[in-house]
């Protein structure tokens, strides 16, 4: 965490302190017979009880999206009421959970006085809490200052393909150019034979970031700027960071760089991201930007048509959502129990966070 992140407040760390008294947090597991789905199943605790129950000192929610309909229930008014009286509760997520909250009743109030911009919470929290340490801030400044910064308007372009063959994939290619053409973010470029255009003078100097692990997609869009001019005469700068191939969990400078894209991608003027990813997700909730999304393609073989369109708000997506109805307790569709919740346009079964009407 040091190596990422600033301390959140002064006097106060990230880190559990070495003599925390619960051990393990690592290694829990849905199996665990100290998740609170797993005691409520094994009659350790009650949350029907009209009358006072004991309660053990600690229990773990496990919220990842492996997690059972007892687990789920963490999203339920009667079982908050009854984890509040447990002294440690420790959570464990891989999974953006905050609507899943704003479905809790006894929430509500609390919530909605604490964030009256529903559509905003990550985007505040996160500017709030996630600043990034000296060394990442080193990367970020060196490289606007180089790259970016003399651009009047800044694009970012977050692709993340979910299979190891689409990594020099034309059909994403032409996903992420048909996007920016159709969405006039990016001029066209000519093609061979047609009259070139004098740029206009004071036009807009655009310039792309693209954010990816693999280099192929920057490489053919930065050379088809270059040998082909743009239908509108304009210049377009193209510039990549860093490109790692693939994902390398628990490598500390592979981390830093992510999250100094993520925070450099976060200063552009507007984002095209792909659908169903969390580093685009932290990048735009970061900007407070509502991004274009390029759609996952059912069909590797076959370009989505439309390639992208307006998210609906600039919050993440919550990709595994309880869909349990706390008082029949049983799956259930819950997508409109609050008004200013909606279905995610990349995860049809998503739920995520929109402005009032």
């Amino acid at each position: 965490m040091g190596d990422l992140f600033c301390e959140p407040f002064p006097g106060a760390t990230w880190l559990l302190p070495p003599d925390f008294p619960v051990a393990g947090l690592a290694n829990i597991t849905v199996d665990a017979a100290e998740t609170y789905g797993n005691m409520l199943k094994n009659k350790v605790l009650t949350a029907d009880s009209k009358e006072p129950v004991q309660v053990p000192a600690l229990a773990y929610a496990y919220l990842e999206h492996d997690y059972g309909d007892g687990d789920k229930r963490f999203f339920c008014d009667d079982d908050q009421r009854l984890m509040s009286n447990i002294q440690w509760l420790v959570a464990r997520m891989d999974t953006y959970s905050v609507p899943g909250l704003f479905q809790v009743p006894s929430f509500a109030e609390e919530l909605a006085a604490l964030f009256p911009e529903s559509d905003a919470v990550f985007h505040h929290l996160g500017r709030y809490l996630f600043h990034p340490a000296d060394h990442v801030w080193g990367l970020v400044s060196r490289y606007y200052r180089a790259y970016l910064a003399r651009a009047e308007q800044l694009v970012g372009v977050q692709v993340r393909v979910f299979d190891s063959e689409q990594g020099k994939s034309p059909h994403v290619l032409r996903q992420i150019t048909s996007c920016v053409w159709k969405e006039k973010l990016l001029p066209e470029v000519l093609a061979a034979g047609e009259p070139v255009i004098t740029p206009a003078t004071g036009g807009i100097s655009r310039t792309v970031l693209i954010a990816s692990l693999r280099p192929w997609f920057y490489e053919r869009i930065k050379s088809m700027y270059w040998e082909q001019p743009t239908a509108s005469g304009e210049d377009v700068g193209v510039h990549q960071p860093s490109h790692e191939e693939y994902q390398q969990f628990g490598r500390r400078s592979h981390d830093t760089k992510a999250w100094a894209e993520m925070y450099l991608l976060s200063l552009c003027d507007v984002l095209v991201t792909s659908g169903w990813s969390t580093f685009g997700y932290v990048a735009q909730g970061l900007a407070g930007v509502t991004p274009w999304v390029m759609y996952r393609p059912l069909n590797f073989s076959e370009t989505p048509d439309p390639p992208c369109g307006r998210d609906v708000s600039m919050e993440p997506c919550f990709h595994t959502p309880p869909m349990y109805d706390c008082k029949l307790k049983h799956t259930a569709d819950t997508a409109r129990s609050v008004p200013h919740i909606r279905r995610c346009e990349d995860v049809k079964w998503g739920l995520k966070l929109v402005g009032p009407k």
